[in-house]
């Protein structure tokens, strides 16, 4: 059984898009994204430096074109299930055929935009706690005023909140826990700060047509698998100012009987994750079009499994 994953903000890189633009015909469905939502996605897959790209409102749209337009260089392929991480829920409401691609960019646009100036609001961001108990953990974050925005599975949790809290996490560590790792994030995303954004995109929701997901589509919420495509959209809106529950979609992967897992381009921090919390499980992440032999090999595999 084949998982389709697509990783979330924080994943891209400096001029990750520019050897898939090489491929046959994604430079004019890029530039044709980019006309639809008035932003060079071209520029800043390409050119742009790792601080333009750190901007909300970039890299959302960004990592959704990278992740629909490496999927589709993977050929006509038939996943069992789909999920994404965060901002990478919507590349897999694009996957499942919940949104059509243009709808897919035209959404993501709108909740960078969003979420940017939610953040702008107060100084806030976000940091990766490395080992220690998850429960253990959890009651330390909320004691220093802090939410654990995702809570990944595989000994990892995120931490959210003003940059005033997550100071003093760094100084006063939970017990187990190795490493405090600050974020390439540019605000408190999954949390009550985000409540501004959760209002536009609701509005911006209104104006899509959703199809009920063709595969089965596992949620950030709660692990679910969601099968109407108007409570997929209700959960992307909700999901802005609430925490993503990682851990929760790798157990439904199990119970699914998930035996491969690929994640899209720019893949990498899905498939650690699930490395250590999926033992037996393969993993592939699409990082350039270098990947995708290997990947389609592995999709040939399973489609005649």
């Amino acid at each position: 059984m084949l998982v389709l994953v697509a990783p979330g903000q924080g994943a891209q890189a400096p001029g990750f898009l520019t050897p898939w633009l090489e491929l046959p015909g994604a430079a004019d469905r890029v530039a044709a994204w980019s006309d639809a939502i008035g932003l060079d996605l071209v520029h800043y897959g390409t050119q742009a430096d790792a601080d333009a790209i750190r901007d909300t409102a970039v890299a959302q749209p960004l990592l959704v074109a990278a992740g629909i337009l490496s999927a589709a260089a993977l050929g006509d392929i038939a996943p069992d299930a789909v999920a994404g991480h965060s901002v990478g829920e919507i590349t897999a409401a694009a996957f499942a055929g919940v949104l059509n691609d243009t709808a897919a960019l035209t959404l993501v646009r709108k909740r960078g935009l969003a979420m940017a100036e939610a953040a702008a609001v107060t100084e806030t961001g976000m940091s990766a706690l490395l080992g220690g108990d998850p429960e253990v953990s959890v009651a330390h974050l909320e004691k220093l005023g802090l939410t654990p925005a995702n809570v990944n599975g595989a000994g990892q949790i995120v931490a959210a909140g003003t940059m005033a809290q997550l100071a003093a996490l760094a100084e006063d560590k939970p017990e187990g826990v190795r490493k405090v790792v600050p974020l390439k994030v540019a605000g408190a995303f999954h949390t009550h700060h985000m409540a501004p954004a959760v209002e536009k995109l609701a509005e911006a929701a209104k104006a899509l047509s959703p199809s009920d997901p063709k595969v089965a589509y596992v949620s950030n919420k709660d692990g679910r698998s969601v099968t109407s495509g108007a409570e997929v959209v209700e959960r992307l809106v909700g999901q802005v100012a609430n925490p993503v529950r990682w851990d929760l979609c790798m157990e439904t992967f199990k119970e699914l009987g998930v035996t491969a897992l690929i994640e899209v381009c720019p893949g990498g921090t899905l498939t650690g994750l699930a490395k250590r919390a999926l033992p037996g499980v393969r993993t592939l992440a699409l990082k350039t079009p270098d990947d995708l032999g290997t990947a389609r090999d592995l999709v040939a595999e399973h489609a005649n499994a």
